[in-house]
């Protein structure tokens, strides 16, 4: 079939083919559903992270490939979870994932009809993700629950939390059914009303489904349905005590907004079977969704458990969920990935039914060539070493050109000023180099990118014998484009004017574990990496005051970078605060070699 067609100056992100999208063509192509509607349901629970990030552009994606929508929906029907802060960190960060990319599908709107069939959202911008919440339909949930006991299918239980898993058995043995399993339907209807109005304190009665408690799959062992649940809920408020449970409130929240396709993680294969029963036991429109399952991300040097992502932030190892070593995409957002780069690397790794790990170099890959392409080139010094022309004249100034993006003609050139006193990187100068160290040392000579050939005559020090200056002279016949530019020397280095180069702050981020699985055994926090985040106050070219958060920089030689919402440049006294993205090579490559 024909797909939309997209742009793809603004949009280089590769259309995709998994074994979904070709259910999802086989079944229009059969004109099985008149539009195709998916979902992404988060609880809001927690941060979303990168994992979610493939579920997002899978269900968004497919949405917008095949001219259809994507609902975004909190799950949310454990009030003692959930909280209105992650309401509203999800919808930021699905905004900013698929702004721009998807935001014609964004979600169907709710007005009048319930299901929202065919109903488009705003086609342009972001105010179409308006989130649909499980939640607004309790009542419906409430009847639907009402419906099953008035058929026989559910029963009001008595049993406590841990009888009912006893109760249940076990994958290699049947379970046991409860002593409250045929109570007339007329006093089922009294509990769950009463159940309902607060009667009963937590934990002393569900409402479970009556299916079969010797089915080999363990999630048919008469599920629970509804539980009690005393506790205001940051949608509903005080409105309900009794909440209906995941596997409940999922099918019939799909059914009632009218989707297609229901995409889940691998683990919910084995609920696919409750799923279907649910659906099939009451009278809901047709046709009904279908659950379709892949493999969820595992990316290696990475934990995504939100429970431990929530140890990380609660014990102080980590600033805060959106800490630029989290795989939150709060946090990669504020490290400066681009939503592109993201969409990228889920294009990369496909959909399948198999579940694996992804070793994170896929994504540093993604997240490089991005940022090659987009990024404005700059120079900074992290650890600066002075460097004095001594041939170079006291008090004067030139204005070198400097290409801003080689990838990218279009972004021109800038000004870059020089001078007789220059910072290097510390790390470009060594007295006894080891062999092809072609940076600078005693008597050699390197390159200044865009600007001189220079050589080392004198090596100062201080009273520890420390390196504190470099006394060189300049070939000033060498300048990038002079009469002599065309000498080769085998060595080029970075530099900035000392007298025109400006503070920063750099956050030198790395990765947050040092072992691929970090959490294949034992303590996951014991794999931490010590050496996750540097502090360092770099030196850097002038043209950096008037950097933005949305901009991306290459300093070059060193990695990507981008201006931290800590930033003060309006300030008094302005303070720049720049977050490493990623540095240029993949040193844990070199490592790994070593091992």
């Amino acid at each position: 079939m024909t797909l939309p067609k997209s742009n793809a100056a603004t949009d280089p992100t590769p259309a995709a083919s998994d074994f979904i999208r070709d259910i999802v063509a086989e079944e229009l192509k059969a004109g099985r559903h008149k539009r195709i509607v998916t979902r992404f349901p988060p609880e809001p629970n927690g941060y979303l992270h990168i994992g979610h990030a493939k579920s997002i552009c899978l269900n968004f994606g497919i949405a917008r490939e095949f001219d259809g929508v994507c609902n975004l929906r909190m799950d949310d029907t454990n009030p003692t979870k959930e909280d209105i802060e992650y309401v509203d960190s999800i919808q930021a960060d699905v905004r900013w994932l698929v702004s721009g990319w998807a935001d014609r599908v964004l979600a169907l709107k709710k007005v009048g009809d319930t299901r929202g069939r065919g109903v488009l959202a705003a086609e342009s911008g972001n105010s179409g993700l308006e989130p649909f919440y499980a939640s607004d339909y309790f009542a419906q949930l409430y009847e639907y629950a009402v419906a099953l006991i008035r058929a026989g299918k559910a029963y009001v239980c008595d049993l406590s939390p841990e009888e009912t898993d006893h109760y249940r058995g076990a994958p290699d043995r049947p379970g046991q059914e409860s002593p409250w399993r045929n109570r007339p339907v007329e006093e089922n209807l009294d509990l769950f009303r009463r159940m309902k109005a607060g009667e009963f304190p937590d934990g002393t009665r569900t409402l479970r489904a009556k299916i079969d408690m010797a089915s080999p799959n363990i999630w048919l062992r008469d599920p629970v349905l509804y539980r009690i649940r005393h506790a205001a809920h940051h949608h509903t408020g005080d409105q309900w005590c009794i909440y209906p449970m995941y596997d409940f409130a999922h099918c019939l929240s799909d059914s009632l907004e009218g989707i297609s396709h229901s995409i889940c993680t691998l683990e919910f294969e084995v609920h696919r079977p409750l799923y279907d029963w649910i659906l099939e036991q009451l009278p809901i429109p047709q046709p009904r969704p279908h659950q379709f399952e892949f493999a969820r991300l595992s990316l290696s040097f990475t934990v995504m458990s939100k429970r431990k992502l929530l140890q990380l932030v609660q014990e102080n190892r980590v600033t805060g969920w959106d800490d630029p070593r989290m795989p939150t995409l709060a946090g990669l957002r504020r490290r400066g990935i681009t939503p592109a780069a993201i969409r990228d690397f889920c294009a990369m790794i496909g959909v399948t039914k198999y579940n694996s790990l992804t070793d994170v170099a896929v994504l540093e890959h993604a997240i490089r060539d991005d940022l090659n392409r987009r990024a404005l080139r700059r120079l900074a010094v992290l650890r600066p070493l002075k460097v004095v022309l001594t041939n170079y004249p006291e008090g004067k100034t030139e204005e070198l050109d400097a290409v801003n993006n080689p990838e990218d003609a279009a972004a021109g050139t800038r000004k870059v000023p020089f001078s007789r006193v220059l910072y290097i990187e510390t790390d470009d100068f060594l007295e006894a180099p080891p062999p092809k160290f072609f940076r600078l040392r005693p008597g050699g000579e390197v390159r200044l990118k865009y600007a001189y050939i220079i050589k080392c005559d004198e090596v100062v020090k201080d009273a520890s014998g420390k390196v504190t200056e470099l006394r060189c002279t300049a070939d000033l016949d060498s300048k990038t484009g002079g009469t002599t530019a065309g000498r080769k020397v085998k060595g080029t280095i970075h530099w900035v004017s000392a007298a025109h180069a400006i503070d920063a702050e750099v956050r030198l981020y790395d990765r947050l574990f040092t072992v691929p699985e970090p959490d294949a055994e034992g303590d996951f926090k014991q794999h931490l990496n010590p050496h996750s985040l540097e502090v360092v106050t770099a030196r850097a070219e002038p043209s950096l005051r008037d950097a933005r958060p949305e901009g991306r920089y290459q300093f070059e030689r060193l990695g990507y970078f981008c201006l931290d919402f800590d930033s003060q440049p309006s300030a008094p006294r302005p303070r720049l605060v720049f977050n490493r993205t990623i540095a240029l090579k993949d040193t844990w490559a070199k490592e790994a070699r070593k091992g």
